[in-house]
């Protein structure tokens, strides 16, 4: 543009003239009010991979009903990251959890997991005894399934009552099963463990059919219930997954000759859908060599053994069953307790003694 005569020339500005000056206190003024994400879709983890969940959700819309799909629409597993604010938050398999972003399930998919439903169960355990630090292995169970092969490897009883201390502390059902029927008479140990009511099913794998006699009976301990496999590795829990759900592919494999203890096979926790079975669910996880009960009070522990409880009546006060004046062992000795009571008594002294031991 010319200028008029006497006015001075005026300049042409164009993008590099733009100075931004960045506020020190950011572009907006921050807020501690965090989105409500009211339209997250719930899900259920069923899988966690190096900070990836797997999470089985139903397709958004107005007949959404849940993460188990009764309203009859497809469900979708979906890849989904925690979210910042959620913070160190556990997330485990088992969880019902909030969703937002690409629930599309496709490949190159990924959510954001936005909230944690209150979980209603949570079946815990620590390194050992005297270690502080909890590790949660699922939530939202109903029942623990107790896996014990009758040989190859031989049972261990003391393993057995931790694991039903830990499923009563939990609030969940204990499930008694024993494989490897087939190799040992299972009489003694389930006499071992009639008393105090739990339930049991034996099984045994059929090698010349490769089918597993005693699974339609487990079948209908599993229906509708959410049910935590636990057990040595080698016991034969992951063969049973395989032949629960078929197509499950779990690893399986042998015993060592020389230690008589399995191999790690299974390596993650994992969540199966049961077929047929009314939202039957099985959790299948790790072998373990220990279950460590340090988060269990101390002062409950007898409380979950039924039948040694009644013989603490007659222990004096602040008995801490574990003392020459302890009640429970008259209890016992008058065979009031009934038959594998004194091998039970041996091992909540155990329990006791390790819980009491201080950390090295």
């Amino acid at each position: 543009m010319t200028p008029a005569p006497g006015e001075r020339p005026r300049r042409q500005y164009d993008e590099r003239d733009v100075r931004v000056r960045p506020n020190r206190r950011g572009s907006r003024p921050r807020t501690k009010d965090r989105p409500a994400h009211a339209d997250a879709v719930l899900g259920r983890v069923l899988g966690v991979d190096r900070g990836r969940y797997t999470v089985l959700v139903n397709p958004p819309g107005p007949a959404h009903a849940g993460p188990d799909g009764v309203d009859g629409h497809e469900r979708r597993r979906v890849s989904a990251m925690k979210a910042r604010e959620l913070g160190r938050k556990s997330i485990v398999v088992g969880d019902l959890v909030a969703l937002v972003g690409d629930i599309s399930g496709s490949p190159d998919a990924l959510a954001r997991i936005v909230r944690q439903v209150p979980r209603t169960s949570v079946l815990r355990r620590t390194a050992d005894d005297t270690d502080p630090t909890e590790r949660v292995i699922v939530a939202n169970a109903d029942q623990l399934v107790i896996v014990t092969a009758l040989a190859d490897p031989q049972p261990r009883p003391r393993m057995i009552d931790r694991c039903l201390v830990a499923a009563l502390d939990a609030g969940l059902t204990p499930l008694l099963v024993l494989t490897k029927a087939d190799l040992s008479d299972p009489v003694p140990l389930l006499t071992a463990y009639e008393l105090l009511d739990v339930p049991t099913v034996v099984t045994s794998f059929q090698p010349c059919t490769g089918t597993v006699a005693g699974l339609a009976g487990l079948t209908e301990r599993l229906r509708g219930q959410v049910s935590v496999f636990v057990g040595h590795s080698g016991v034969g829990k992951s063969t049973l997954v395989n032949a629960l759900v078929p197509g499950a592919e779990r690893s399986t494999g042998r015993v060592n000759q020389v230690t008589g203890r399995g191999r790690h096979t299974s390596t993650s926790v994992v969540a199966l859908e049961l077929p047929g079975t009314d939202g039957g669910w099985v959790i299948d996880t790790p072998g373990v060599r220990s279950f460590g009960l340090a988060h269990v009070d101390i002062n409950r522990i007898v409380d979950h053994f039924p039948d040694l409880e009644p013989g603490t009546q007659d222990c004096p006060r602040g008995c801490t069953h574990d003392e020459p004046e302890c009640g429970l062992d008259a209890w016992v000795e008058s065979a009031q307790a009934g038959p594998g009571a004194a091998a039970r008594l041996d091992s909540v002294r155990r329990l006791l003694r390790a819980r009491s031991a201080p950390a090295d």
